[in-house]
């Protein structure tokens, strides 16, 4: 296989500020560094470069996504807003929930992280490379046609799949979202599109509160082609793999896409201060290998990662790592150090009350699709 890395270091510069928290809740609040900062996304490259992995990618080098591109997804007024909040000198730009800082002059940063998925997608249908991983920062899916929110400004992966369906040659497209909360933007982009089948797995009412629920399942032609599985926090690798092979893969075997995209995010996994669930470096290792092995099946193994969430950064390299070896099929001698203590708890089996979740999700969003 060969892999590409969307990389530019001027995601590293993207400046989300000191003023973390609850919009109009600062007032006590010291001002720290936000869970969404360089660091932790700098110390996956930094572990590609230092196992070697990278020698074995192809560098993919973005372009700023145009007026054209985000207007697929977002509003004009929305694009008016975070430009003008920039030109400002930057500051918030939700206006719900939490702070999403753009930094001064920084909407070029966010226009170029939107602009990463693009890349991915030329190179992938042009047969430069067989496979994608953006990894870039400000991440993407939890901003919505008329608003950021969450830490993200513009919605990556829509705009990637948007412009896959419109520009690029796809007749349908899907998306496996494993972040720990809910794909929100990417579900509102595709709402009412039946190209698209739009797949979230994430924590139970962890982010946003209000969505994310097995009964949104689109809305006219688009109805059955939305399947959230909220599972409950303490999830581990047998949840997810059942939700894979009970809802996730029969999903997209219904659907036939012509593309995959995996919105990546590694707070799923185990450490992570922003959710509860116990995903491993090698659970994602799994979930990567079995949307492999559906890709080869469905759509010539066109998988495109763009990356997410995932807040602890001393764990989280390692679970991208392996993510890379499998969309690579190059294995390294970097040990997972973290690996044993996390996997070994016997909470990573399938517990009974995740099943009903599981089974729940079936009934609802699975049914849904197969009805079409």
């Amino acid at each position: 296989m060969t892999t590409g890395l969307v990389w530019d270091e001027r995601f590293m510069w993207h400046d989300t500020g000191t003023r973390f928290g609850p919009i109009g809740g600062l007032d006590w609040m010291e001002p720290m560094e936000p869970p969404e900062s360089a660091p932790g996304k700098r110390r996956i490259k930094n572990l590609l470069d230092a196992s070697g992995l990278s020698r074995s990618l192809v560098m993919l080098a973005p372009a700023p996504a145009g007026d054209a591109d985000l207007l697929r997804v977002h509003t004009q007024a929305h694009l008016d807003h975070v430009r003008r909040v920039s030109e400002a000198g930057g500051g918030n730009v939700a206006r719900r929930f939490a702070t999403t800082r753009v930094g001064a002059d920084g909407e070029g940063i966010a226009r170029l992280a939107a602009g990463a998925g693009i890349a991915a997608v030329d190179a992938v249908l042009a047969g430069t490379v067989d496979n994608a991983y953006c990894l870039h920062r400000p991440p993407g899916h939890h901003a919505e046609p008329d608003e950021a929110m969450g830490f993200c400004i513009y919605s990556n992966a829509a705009i990637a799949g948007s412009y896959a369906l419109d520009a690029a040659g796809p007749a349908r497209i899907a998306f496996v979202d494993w972040d720990a909360h809910h794909g929100n933007g990417t579900q509102a982009a595709f709402w009412h599109d039946p190209r698209a089948l739009t797949i979230s797995l994430h924590q139970d009412c962890a982010f946003p509160p209000d969505s994310g629920a097995v009964g949104e399942i689109g809305e006219g032609e688009g109805a059955g082609t939305n399947i959230n599985i909220p599972l409950p926090p303490g999830s581990g690798e047998g949840a997810y793999l059942a939700a894979f092979e009970r809802v996730v893969l029969p999903a997209l075997t219904a659907f036939r896409p012509d593309m995959i995209f995996v919105p990546s995010g590694f707070d799923s996994g185990g450490h992570d201060p922003l959710a509860r669930m116990m995903l491993t470096s090698e659970s994602f290792r799994r979930m990567t290998e079995l949307l492999m092995a559906a890709a080869d099946d469905l759509c010539g193994g066109r998988i495109i990662m763009l990356h997410e969430g995932g807040y602890a950064p001393h764990i989280v390299p390692f679970m991208a790592l392996a993510v890379f070896e499998a969309l690579s099929g190059e294995k390294t001698d970097v040990a997972d150090p973290f690996l044993p203590a996390l996997a070994g708890s016997p909470w990573q089996a399938l517990q009974p009350h995740q099943d009903r979740a599981i089974a729940a999700a079936e009934e609802a969003g699975l049914a849904a699709l197969l009805a079409r």
